[in-house]
């Protein structure tokens, strides 16, 4: 199964840290977060993974051929201009001609979710996307239906709010930067170099089930942050 890695950020939460190597490499425990990721979904059966670089590319690149044998075939999709999370995603789009559903995952992202339970739930409901979300304290919400439909956004900080579909209930959950994509998408997609793989999601919810798979009761850690590093280095080893 095939899978992409987010990993062309530039990492400026961490401050200094990502000052002289990129963010996929940051270590928790000994082991670089790229390295943390690639062995999660590989346990799941992903076997054929590209990986999108910017900053401090190289870097990346001689760990995954030099320094580290995965057992897994690793391409990569550079980006000389940040491209966002969207644009990231239609760049490296060639890469999923196979026309199967993919898994798209934060390198940032230190989870012990049931990769093989998502996707499974995302073949049985064929929705255009299905997005691995949580009940977490964020300033920035998706909204959901009760049958885990994607109907919106909201900022509590700006108040600022987008509906995609106007229904009476509202489930708020904080994305957890996981998602199956059905490669119908990239069809869908705007003409863009650079976009929000979220914003399009809620423009498409209009017209397509965007699903939410509830991981509430999973571990979960944004390791973009320092604080959430020193917490890692207690949960994952």
């Amino acid at each position: 199964m095939k899978a992409m890695i987010l990993a062309a950020g530039l990492g400026t939460r961490l401050g200094q840290i990502t000052s002289n190597k990129p963010k996929a490499l940051v270590e928790i425990n000994g082991r670089p977060l790229l390295e943390i990721v690639v062995e999660k979904i590989k346990s799941f059966g992903f076997d054929d993974i590209i990986i999108n670089l910017h900053h401090f590319p190289e870097q990346i690149i001689e760990f995954v051929k030099i320094k580290k044998d995965f057992g897994v075939k690793i391409n990569f999709s550079l980006e000389q201009e940040l491209l966002d999370t969207g644009g990231g995603l239609k760049k490296a789009g060639w890469f999923f001609r196979d026309n199967k559903p993919f898994l798209v995952h934060n390198v940032d992202v230190l989870t012990d979710l049931d990769l093989k339970k998502m996707y499974q739930k995302h073949l049985a409901l064929n929705g255009l996307a299905t997005l691995a979300i949580r009940k977490r304290e964020t300033s920035r919400y998706l909204i959901f239906d009760n049958d885990n439909n994607l109907i919106g956004w909201k900022n509590t900080k700006t108040g600022e709010k987008i509906i995609s579909r106007t229904i009476k209930e509202e489930n708020l959950f904080g994305f957890s930067g996981i998602q199956i994509i059905n490669p119908k998408t990239f069809s869908l997609m705007p003409d863009e170099k650079s976009f929000s793989i979220i914003k399009l999601y809620l423009k498409l919810a209009e017209k397509y089930d965007i699903k939410g798979f509830d991981h509430s009761d999973s571990l979960w850690i944004d390791a973009g942050k320092p604080e959430a590093l020193a917490e890692g280095k207690k949960l994952f080893f």
